[in-house]
């Protein structure tokens, strides 16, 4: 609990305390205008606002209105969707045919391509291998790369 929340509980206790004895000073003719003038007046205790909240009838009321926003909104903005729809385009069976069998004949080009590039590379890195090894550059180590690329 907050320290000034304390505070002013305990002046407004204060405040109530003081007026109590004043209250029963006057019923006994005995008034004492002393001990009440030392004692500062407390200062009232700031009021807390009160929360203030939706009644369930209201609540309903509010929900109400919001779904019906909602189902106007939607309902407008379902509309233009709708005829958006309807333009799109579609590509008839015959010019889909003819892509595709476009498309096949680029890949058949292009595995036939691929096929006969790899092996002149590898005949070539074989025989360049050969070579070296014929030669004797490195020895025993030169014959096991030999052997282990033929293989």
């Amino acid at each position: 609990m907050d320290t000034r929340t304390i505070l002013a509980d305990l002046k407004a206790e204060l405040n109530r305390i003081n007026q109590a004895i004043a209250a029963l000073e006057s019923l006994d003719g005995t008034a004492t205008a002393t001990p009440r003038a030392t004692i500062p007046a407390a200062k009232a205790a700031p009021k807390q606002s009160k929360k203030r909240g939706l009644t369930p009838a209201g609540r309903r009321r509010l929900s109400a209105m919001m779904k019906a926003r909602w189902a106007a909104r939607s309902k407008a903005s379902a509309k233009p969707a709708a005829k958006k729809a309807s333009v799109r385009r579609t590509m008839s069976p015959t010019a889909r045919k003819k892509i595709a069998d476009a498309q096949r004949k680029r890949w058949a080009a292009q595995k036939k391509a691929a096929a006969k590039q790899p092996a002149k590379k590898v005949m070539a890195g074989k025989k360049a291998l050969a070579k070296k090894a014929k030669q004797g550059s490195s020895g025993a180590g030169m014959m096991d790369l030999l052997k282990s690329v033929f293989q």
